[in-house]
């Protein structure tokens, strides 16, 4: 009789296991993309959809998941945000920085140097306001903040993890860049604080924004060892009015006279025609005459697509683009990078990061930080000293000192380790989006942060 009751429960048991499993694999399969307009042939699978953070607000945060080329059951799974804040990882990170495809004027190219070569790739727009993600009640948009925004952030990853059990034992990274500086650590804290199950390894940021002086104020020793700027300027724009007053007065509009006519100076020398993002990189100029002649010189061996956030865009507006996503336009008409309708709390951006980093890597979190050289939004001269005063703060010894690091027998930029989990890297010649304007140099940083190996010496 008592093995009876015990073979009923066990069949009972088996049965519910089974029900659960069925709901689960409905739900990802529901998400499998069969391809998308204009796809190359490839092998791997990929999936989007919406993940619900918050019934009663009806507020479901979209993604879009790359599994790994080869073997995506031994690779890590990465998850990589954008910033903005407000700015969508889809848009950006996917299809203008490291995902497996790049839009141009014939559909889909492939991305010789995706990411998904080295790892299972989730790209998630967030908060809910931007690209595809939404919130049914529109009163969320009005006032969103960064601990809202770890917290859904959070909740997605326990619920897409429920959608893709097979992939909760796999080493886990958290990815991003520059206001990511806040995403990707915050989110890290809260996962180790609420004691989450998740086999988090590490994080890297890049171009990150840690501290607002710091960060924002070294733009102008930026510029001016650029050449952007003159003397005159450059002394104006350090002892007058400097670039964290110009910022902190935008944002709450009282623009002063004073740091007005320094803010006009600057922009007025520096030029509408340069990237702040890379002053290296020419620009996507939109006349017919101008655009034929970035056109050309992309014939001639330019490699970058500097109208390739032009052509996403166009891309993802596409009505048959959307239904192969699974995405759709829930009080907006109009898919966008960067959000129209989120109204974040600038006071935010004020909050300093660099702190967390130090907390992670105590308790046991490896941290890269990187900068793409080329950039002066967020500029490696402020990030680099943030990073070395942390490592003198926590006691953290140089381990290897400031190098060069290769690729392709060539510098690829300057890297410096502090103990065993906490790291600093440049990127040669890269944008603050470091995986467009380098993608093949990011790569090899990627691998490199993976693996938790140095990063390449020259070989003799």
């Amino acid at each position: 009789m008592l093995s009876q009751s015990f073979n009923m429960i066990a069949t009972i048991i088996i049965l519910v296991i089974a029900q659960i499993t069925s709901r689960v694999n409905s739900f990802s399969e529901a998400d499998k993309i069969s391809t998308l307009p204009g796809q190359p042939q490839v092998k791997f699978q990929q999936y989007a959809g919406y993940i619900t953070v918050e019934e009663k607000q009806q507020r479901a945060l979209f993604y879009y998941f790359v599994e790994a080329e080869v073997e995506p059951a031994s690779k890590p799974l990465v998850l990589w945000l954008n910033g903005g804040p407000g700015c969508s990882s889809v848009g950006a990170g996917a299809f203008v920085e490291h995902g497996p495809f790049k839009p141009n004027e014939n559909g889909l190219v492939k991305n010789d140097y995706s990411w998904n070569k080295e790892a299972n790739m989730l790209y998630l727009e967030s908060p809910a306001g931007v690209g595809f993600s939404y919130s049914a009640n529109k009163s969320f948009y009005d006032f969103v903040t960064d601990e809202m925004t770890a917290k859904d952030n959070l909740v997605f990853l326990q619920n897409w993890f429920s959608r893709f059990p097979e992939y909760k034992n796999n080493d886990f990274f958290i990815t991003g860049e520059s206001y990511a500086g806040h995403y990707v650590p915050q989110l890290a804290q809260l996962i180790v604080q609420t004691k989450t199950k998740f086999n988090l390894k590490g994080i890297a940021i890049g171009n990150p924004l840690l501290e607002f002086n710091t960060d924002f104020n070294s733009r102008a020793e930026f510029f001016w060892s650029h050449g952007l700027i003159s003397d005159s300027t450059f002394e104006v724009f350090t002892k007058v009015c400097n670039y964290s007053q110009i910022r902190r007065q935008s944002q709450t509009g009282t623009l002063s006279p004073v740091c007005a006519g320094v803010n006009k100076l600057v922009s007025t020398e520096v030029s509408r025609y340069i990237d702040t993002y890379d002053v290296t990189l020419d620009v996507c100029l939109l006349s017919a005459n101008q655009q034929a002649f970035v056109l050309t010189q992309l014939q001639e061996g330019e490699k970058i697509d500097v109208c390739v956030e032009d052509e996403t865009f166009t891309y993802l507006n596409k009505k048959e683009v959307q239904e192969a996503l699974h995405a759709k336009l829930v009080g907006i008409t109009t898919w966008s990078t960067c959000s129209d309708v989120l109204k974040y709390d600038m006071q935010n951006l004020e909050i300093p990061t660099i702190s967390i980093l130090g907390a992670l890597v105590k308790s046991g979190i490896r941290v890269l930080v990187y900068s793409g050289d080329q950039d002066s939004v967020i500029p490696l001269i402020g990030t680099r000293s943030l990073v070395n005063d942390l490592a003198k703060e926590f006691g953290l010894n140089t381990t290897v000192s400031y190098r060069a690091w290769f690729q392709a027998r060539q510098v690829a930029g300057w890297t410096q380790v502090y103990g065993n989990m906490l790291s600093f890297a440049t990127i040669r010649g890269a944008a603050h989006e470091a995986p467009f304007s380098q993608p093949e140099r990011s790569l090899v940083l990627l691998k490199a942060f993976l693996e938790g190996k140095p990063l390449p010496e020259l070989l003799s």
